[in-house]
């Protein structure tokens, strides 16, 4: 090319790059403002009092006493079909990581083929070969590798990884359910145990009235209506009775499945001995180390962090990809000539992709992952807001239970001394039945009462170590604050 020309084609072809590169596909103006929500800008000072109790440790199920218990916990965190799925899903993001990792390296591969064909007499083949059958051979060693100026790659493998932590919390979070549903059901089935108690109490004092009626009406002093009506009450009592031990029966069941058994499993649990710990005191800086002992809040927050990289690599996609590649082999016809010198081939060089016109699939694209930014920020918000607010709702029932058990004690106690007094009163002809059969529903009630208080305070009790995260503490690996979380979402989305 003339100089002169060549001085005059430089400006114009720096002129068209620019256009072309003007032109194409861009993220101008899409981007989001949403933040995650900081633990202390929740008022939490009046339903979270700054107490100087500890969380929860790991084997918080030992604070009741009952080895049973533990030893169930034991055997459904090692059978359970419920946490098997929970590490396979932590298996599936682990190996999508991996594959993330190979992006980010050299790939080299080997290849060998071997095709008979006929050579084209009508093209630029020679006539030595044109027409002929020919075996072709052909061996390679190739490697190519993306240079990802961009960080594309780079940011997809952080978001697997971010998505292995999240994954873990997951699996964290669906132990501690399991271990907190079979403690709850292992406490219901001690209710129910205590139930069955009184009512079988229950149909002895029925049946005591009874006999007593029987000889009252020997006697002449009461008629068939008290008899029959004690025979009734007799019959309620045990139609309770029966009743309880179908639910323990369920109950148990419930349990069988829990550990990841069968029904039969169940059938040979023992009566519960849960004892109650009294004393209830929430551990300091609640509200803030929160965050990072309950494992749903840190799954949320590794989501968070996923989407932000996941934005990272949808942005990467508007700029050119650049992959070097280089092969050598051996391509011959037939085998005579396979291994010669002169059947060596090579190649090398790059390979660019610009988009430039994509009718708005990589906007849409972008668009899509800042939609997941919102909606794992929105949920981390949330998440949080019920967290807070699960310890806080545990802790007022316990302390409504507390004051409750104070008054249906005392009325307890009153109930079955005058019960004691009424059939006193009654086996030496001093009253009558309706006197004892008051007494005796008052006193059934106030037992009933003063049980499921207790039953229902241990359940609380359990509720609350695990909204406090059931002994789980993000590992130091893992860890990560949430101003730096954050501040790097924050980053992501004004860029």
């Amino acid at each position: 090319m003339p100089r002169g020309v060549s001085r005059l084609a430089r400006p114009v072809l720096s002129t068209l790059v620019v256009a072309v590169l003007a032109g194409c596909a861009n993220y101008a103006g899409i981007r989001s403002d949403r933040q995650m929500a900081q633990p202390g800008q929740y008022a939490t000072t009046q339903s979270l009092p700054a107490e100087q109790g500890r969380w929860p440790a790991a084997d918080w199920a030992d604070q009741f006493g009952d080895a049973q218990l533990k030893a169930l916990i034991a055997e459904a965190l090692k059978d359970s079909p419920t946490l098997d799925k929970a590490r396979a899903r932590v298996a599936a993001a682990v190996a999508f990581s991996e594959t993330a990792n190979a992006n980010t390296l050299p790939q080299v591969g080997a290849g060998y083929s071997w095709t008979r064909q006929r050579l084209t007499e009508s093209t630029f083949i020679p006539p030595a070969f044109a027409g002929s059958w020919q075996s072709e051979n052909k061996a390679f060693l190739g490697a190519s590798y993306e240079l990802d100026l961009w960080g594309k790659n780079r940011e997809a493998l952080r978001s697997a990884v971010s998505t292995v932590h999240a994954s873990e919390a997951e699996a964290e979070q669906v132990r501690l359910t399991l271990t907190s549903a079979i403690a709850r059901s292992y406490n219901e089935l001690g209710r129910l145990y205590a139930l069955l108690d009184i009512a079988r109490d229950e149909v002895g004092q029925r049946t005591e009235v009874l006999r007593v009626a029987r000889g009252r009406v020997k006697m002449g002093l009461d008629t068939e209506v008290e008899l029959r009506t004690a025979e009734a009450n007799l019959a309620a009592a045990q139609v309770s009775v029966s009743a309880l031990e179908g639910n323990i029966q369920r109950t148990r069941y419930q349990l069988g499945a829990l550990l990841g058994q069968g029904p039969d499993r169940g059938l040979a649990i023992a009566r519960p001995t849960l004892g109650v710990r009294d004393e209830i005191h929430l551990p300091a800086n609640l509200p803030a180390d929160l965050v990072s002992r309950r494992p749903d809040i840190v799954a949320a927050r590794w989501r968070v962090e996923a989407t932000t990289h996941d934005i990272k690599v949808a942005k990467a996609e508007f700029y050119p990809d650049i992959n070097l590649s280089a092969a050598i082999g051996l391509d011959a016809f037939g085998w005579g000539r396979f291994l010669r010198a002169a059947s060596r081939t090579a190649s090398a060089g790059p390979a660019i992709h610009l988009p430039i016109f994509d009718g708005g699939a990589l906007r849409a694209q972008l668009k899509g992952r800042y939609a997941e930014f919102d909606f794992a920020v929105a949920n981390y918000n949330d998440t949080l807001i019920q967290a807070l607010t699960d310890v806080a709702t545990q802790l007022a029932d316990i302390r409504a239970v507390d004051a409750q058990l104070v008054n249906a004690t005392r009325s307890d106690e009153a109930a079955q001394r005058a019960l004691r007094l009424a059939m006193a009163q009654y086996q030496g002809g001093l009253t009558t039945q309706l006197t004892v059969l008051n007494a005796q529903t008052t006193a059934l009630a106030s037992s009933q009462v003063v049980t499921n208080l207790r039953m229902q305070r241990r359940d609380r009790q359990i509720a609350l170590a695990t909204a406090l995260g059931g002994g789980y503490t993000e590992t130091a690996q893992t860890a990560q604050t949430v101003e730096t979380v954050a501040h790097t979402q924050q980053t992501a989305a004004a860029r």
